[in-house]
């Protein structure tokens, strides 16, 4: 069963000039995705952030022969009415922003990498276990 990640993207939004926010997986899968964004729409940029993670990590020793090998960090696209963040949210997995032209950019990546931390818990908070009614060794 897949958890409903909607509310951690819907919470992105929050920040003024905020769009939309998806969750895609690193072979394009659309894993979630803000109320504000349609799932047709959401798959299609789904893929094509995909690529450009894929393509961000490729071009990464144009920065220059002597930086050190590094992990990718984050890829802007600047568009005339507008943004797109992209970010690695866990192992295999990306989130997206778009924004318009005016967002605060600071706050906008800001609010992303904690949202990256609150998906991260959510993906990874153990079931509850029942409390102590049948569990092991208590005799029930």
């Amino acid at each position: 069963m897949n958890p409903d990640l909607s509310w951690v993207l819907n919470d992105l939004l929050q920040v003024p000039g905020a769009r939309h926010a998806i969750l895609v997986s690193a072979d394009g899968l659309l894993l979630a995705n803000s109320s504000e964004i349609g799932r047709d729409d959401a798959e299609t940029v789904a893929a094509a952030m995909s690529s450009m993670q894929s393509l961000s990590r490729a071009v990464a020793p144009f920065i220059g022969a002597q930086a050190a090998p590094g992990r990718w960090r984050q890829t802007l696209l600047e568009y005339d009415h507008g943004w797109i963040f992209l970010i690695a949210a866990g192992t295999g997995a990306y989130l997206a922003a778009a924004a318009a032209a005016d967002v605060d950019m600071e706050a906008m990546s800001f609010r992303m990498q904690q949202q990256v931390t609150a998906l991260g818990k959510a993906m990874t908070t153990p079931p509850r276990q029942d409390a102590g009614v049948g569990a092991p060794g208590t005799g029930i």
